[in-house]
């Protein structure tokens, strides 16, 4: 009985072993087989990505048809027409551009380019509503060094748009482009901010106080004036030019910031007329690079100060000539002109630091801005 029941156990073992051998044998060629694909397995795949995605862009363009709808009711086409003087004939012409409503003291304005109705009396121009009404301003304000103006304008169930803040804007933010190019009103583009604080920029437009937006959406004859918008459905900015060989978009355009713009609008409606800082120096203009390390500059920049006008800002403040002003209200000043920008850009009676360099030593001046006329 013992030898049978050993015999038994060698033959299970031995059955074991010789299937454990032959699964060993057996896996590793399975497992070198190659794998045939289902090609039509491949592309749902492919196709179930696409949709994935699509849905993701779609959640985004759904934001911009959102911003677009919730902005175009304060957009407006503007019409003109203007004497063309500059050739000495009378003659008209037919100019076309765009602007924004904006709210102030319970009143409608439109905010737009001063060189869109530039030469145009109040009976020669309109504006045009997104819903097809077409109004006329009842009342006309300017201001030439900025190229920013403001019209009243009268009606029921006009909407101003929501403004924003232009200096929380940064390089690489979306924006949207409103206006109308070529006289297609009330069109659209879409961009990025390319850079900021651009100034000295000659572009065919008479613009004094440059400190410009830059962006890529496209910007075309035709869309001066018109808002520059965030993601958030605020303005930012006032379209006003572009650089271009060929006079069309070549994704350059620049814009007023709007803290600019909106300052100026809220002078030109409660005063008819702007009222600019005054800091009261002469600068020196034989200042330069080999001036600045002199005074211990690494790098060229600053603006050296030639005199300081009795009475003014700067006297107040205990500047003093040949002291090298490196810094303005936060901004490293590059030059002359720059400081002179930086000082028209400053609100009136507005506290700023300044950063001098006098004898070599580095100082921190406050200084309480005035007018020329105090």
């Amino acid at each position: 009985m013992r030898r049978s029941a050993k015999c038994q156990v060698d033959k299970v073992l031995r059955a074991t072993l010789s299937v454990c051998v032959l699964v060993g044998l057996i896996l590793p060629v399975a497992a070198q087989q190659p794998v045939v694909s289902d090609p039509q397995n491949a592309r749902d795949r492919l196709y179930g990505e696409i949709q994935a995605e699509f849905e993701a862009v779609s959640r985004q363009r759904s934001l911009l048809k959102k911003v677009i709808r919730f902005v175009r009711p304060s957009v407006v086409h503007v019409e003109s027409r203007k004497s063309a003087d500059r050739t000495g004939l009378d003659r008209d012409v037919a100019e076309a551009g765009a602007g924004v409503i904006i709210k102030r003291r319970n009143s409608f304005y439109v905010l737009t380019n001063w060189h869109v109705i530039r030469n145009s009396a109040k009976s020669d121009i309109v504006v045009a509503l997104a819903d097809g009404r077409r109004l006329q301003p009842t009342r006309i304000e300017k201001d030439e060094i900025t190229d920013i103006a403001v019209m009243r304008i009268a009606a029921a169930r006009l909407v101003s748009a929501p403004l924003g803040d232009s200096q929380a804007a940064e390089i690489g933010d979306f924006v949207l482009a409103f206006g109308s190019p070529f006289g297609l009103s009330h069109s659209v583009t879409f961009g990025i901010i390319s850079a900021k604080n651009r100034r000295d920029l000659t572009l065919g437009s008479e613009v004094e106080l440059q400190d410009f937006l830059q962006t890529d959406a496209a910007i075309n004859p035709g869309n001066s004036g018109g808002p520059l918008l965030n993601l958030r459905g605020e303005v930012i900015g006032i379209n006003t030019a572009i650089a271009s060989s060929s006079g069309g978009s070549e994704g350059i355009g620049f814009a007023i910031p709007l803290r600019l713009a909106n300052e100026v609008a809220e002078q030109l409606i409660d005063h008819g007329n702007v009222t600019r800082a005054f800091l009261g120096v002469h600068l020196d203009s034989s200042y330069d690079r080999d001036a600045a390390r002199e005074v211990g500059l690494l790098s060229p920049g600053g603006a050296r100060v030639k005199l300081v006008t009795e009475n003014s800002a700067a006297a107040n403040a205990e500047l003093r000539p040949d002291d090298v002003i490196i810094q303005f209200d936060g901004v490293k000043i590059e030059d002359d002109n720059h400081l002179i920008n930086q000082v028209k850009l400053t609100p009136v009676d507005a506290s700023v630091e300044v950063v001098v360099l006098r004898n070599a030593r580095r100082m921190v001046i406050q200084v309480q801005m005035g007018t020329r006329d105090e």
